[in-house]
């Protein structure tokens, strides 16, 4: 996210109005809605979020039990539970 001081792009009557609401305090104004990207595919996170959840759910598969998952992935029990649940029904809904 970059800085912009608001008097160097808005009109001084923009600046008006927002200064009804907040003074002196920093404000983010998000992309529109049809140019946002989803969460974590500009940063690579939700793909490498992805990937650890099909490992797990391949580990688990493999035998691997819920809390030794849980302990190498840092994760809680309950959360594991979760990521095997949802992987299984990917694998469905892809056939």
């Amino acid at each position: 996210m970059k800085y912009m001081n608001a008097r160097d792009i808005l009109p001084e009557s923009l600046i008006c109005q927002i200064q009804r609401y907040i003074q002196g305090g920093m404000l983010y104004i998000p992309n529109q809605a049809e140019q946002r990207a989803g969460w974590g595919s500009k940063s690579g996170s939700s793909a490498q979020l992805q990937r650890r959840n099909r490992q797990i759910h391949a580990m688990y598969q493999a035998g691997e039990d819920i809390h030794t998952l849980a302990q190498t992935f840092f994760l809680s029990t309950d959360s594991v539970r979760k990521i095997i649940q949802k992987e299984r029904q990917r694998e469905r809904a892809a056939g």
